[in-house]
C-alpha cells in the first residue's frame, strides 16, 4: 500500500464537506453570534427528532455531559455510582469529580459492556446511579440492565459516546440509544460517529423537569440571565459546531450503513484467522462500529500492532489499563480480571466511512502474514 491507512481520515472528510460546510460557516461569522446562537437550538431540535426523545440539551463536550447529568440527578459525597472497569477515564472522573465513589464493575468477555450479575452484586443503599458505557458501537443487555435498575429505584444514565446512532430491541421496539435511561449522554469529539470540527456533546432525557435542570446546570444554573436558581457549570455547543453537526447529522445514517459493510468485510476476510476473536454483534443491539475491535490470543498483541505499524497500518488500543489500575483511581477497590485480560488482548483495526475494501484487504492480508510468518 502507498499511503498509510489511518484510523480515520477527518482531513478527507472535510474535503468532501467542504463545499455545503463553508459558506453555513461563513455565515455565522458574518452574523457574530458565536455563542448560542440560533442554530444551536436548530440543531438540538434536529437530534431530538432523529433519536425521537424529547429533549437534547448541547454543552461543550462528552465528559461534562456526563457530570451534568450526575449533577442533575443530584449525586453528592457519599453516594455510589457504578461503572464499568473497562471505559475511557471520562466516566470515573465525573464520578470523583462531584465528590461521589465509582464502583468498579468488571464487563463481559464477549461485548465488553457491564456485567449484569455482577452490577446486582455491587449495589448498596448508597448507590444512586449507574452508567452503562456503549463501548465501540453497541450496547449490552440493556432490559436486564433496566430491570435491575428499577428494582433497586436506580437511575440509569446511558454513555452513547461512542454508539450516535445505534438502537436497542425493547420489548419489540427499537429504541435509540441514550432513550432507554433516565438520562442519555453523548460526545461530538471529531473521532465519534457524529462529530464537529472540535469539542461538543449533550445531554438527552424525556423528562421534562429533568431537562429543564439539565439546561439550567449547563448555564451557570440559570434559566434568566443573572437570576441563578442552583449551582451550575459553563458548558455551552458553539455555534459553529452546531451548524457542522447539523449538517453532518444529515449523513449520519449513511454513514453507519458504510461502516456497517465494511465491518462484514473484515468479518468475511479474517473469519479463518484462529489466532484472533473477531467482534460479536448483540442479538439486540444495532451496531455502529465505532470501533472494529478484535482479540488477539496468546500474547501476540502488541507485536501484531508493531507489524501493523511497519506496514503503514494505524491500530490502537482501547484501553490499555483498566480503570481502577489508573493511579488516580488506585484508591478504590476493583476486582476486574475480564477487564484486565481485555486491556492485554484488545486492538481496533481502522473503520470509517471513507476507507476502501481494498485498504481492509490489505489490513486483512497484513494481519495474516503476520500470523503465517
Amino acid at each position: 500500500m502507498s499511503h498509510k491507512i489511518q484510523m480515520i481520515d477527518l482531513a478527507a472528510e472535510y474535503k468532501l464537506l467542504q463545499p455545503i460546510l463553508l459558506p453555513k460557516i461563513n455565515q455565522v461569522l458574518e452574523n457574530g453570534n458565536y455563542i448560542q446562537g440560533l442554530e444551536v437550538k436548530l440543531f438540538e431540535k434536529e437530534l431530538a427528532n432523529y433519536l425521537g426523545i424529547k429533549h437534547v440539551i448541547s454543552c461543550g463536550n462528552g465528559t461534562d455531559a456526563l457530570q451534568i447529568a450526575l449533577m442533575a440527578i443530584d449525586i453528592k459525597a457519599g453516594d455510589e455510582v457504578i461503572i464499568p472497569a473497562f471505559s475511557y477515564i471520562a466516566v470515573a472522573e465525573v464520578v470523583c469529580l462531584l465528590g461521589a465513589t465509582p464502583v468498579f464493575v468488571d464487563v463481559d468477555e464477549k461485548y465488553f459492556q457491564l456485567n449484569n450479575n455482577l452490577v446486582e452484586e455491587a449495589i448498596t443503599t448508597k448507590t444512586k446511579a449507574i452508567i452503562p458505557v456503549h463501548l465501540f458501537g453497541q450496547c449490552g443487555d440493556m432490559k436486564t440492565l433496566l430491570d435491575i435498575a428499577e428494582r433497586h429505584q436506580i437511575s440509569i444514565i446511558e454513555d452513547t459516546a461512542q454508539a450516535s446512532g445505534g438502537n436497542y430491541l425493547l420489548i419489540n421496539k427499537e429504541v435509540f440509544l441514550g432513550g432507554l435511561g433516565k438520562i442519555g449522554c453523548t460526545s461530538f469529539f471529531p473521532t465519534k460517529n457524529l462529530s464537529c470540527f472540535g469539542d461538543g456533546g449533550a445531554v438527552f432525557t424525556n423528562d421534562d423537569e429533568l431537562a429543564k435542570k439539565i439546561r439550567m446546570i449547563a448555564n451557570h444554573g440559570q434559566l434568566e440571565k443573572y437570576n441563578h436558581q442552583i449551582v451550575g457549570v459553563n458548558s455551552r455547543l458553539d455555534t459553529l459546531q452546531a451548524v457542522i453537526l447539523s449538517e453532518k447529522l444529515k449523513n449520519l445514517d449513511d454513514n453507519l450503513s458504510i461502516k456497517k459493510k465494511l465491518a462484514g468485510f473484515y468479518h468475511y476476510q479474517l473469519r479463518d484467522v484462529a489466532q484472533i476473536e473477531l467482534p460479536f454483534i448483540h442479538e439486540n443491539a444495532n451496531h455502529t462500529w465505532h470501533q472494529y475491535t478484535i482479540k488477539v490470543k496468546n500474547g501476540q498483541r502488541d507485536s501484531l500492532k508493531s507489524y501493523l505499524k511497519e506496514k503503514g497500518i494505524d491500530a490502537m488500543v482501547y484501553y490499555p489499563m483498566p480503570l481502577a489500575k489508573q493511579n488516580a483511581y488506585s484508591n478504590f477497590q476493583s476486582n476486574a480480571p475480564i477487564a484486565e485480560k481485555l486491556c492485554f488482548s484488545v486492538l481496533s483495526l481502522p473503520i470509517h466511512p471513507l476507507l476502501k475494501e481494498e485498504e481492509i484487504t490489505y489490513i486483512c492480508n497484513s494481519i495474516k502474514q503476520f500470523f503465517n510468518a
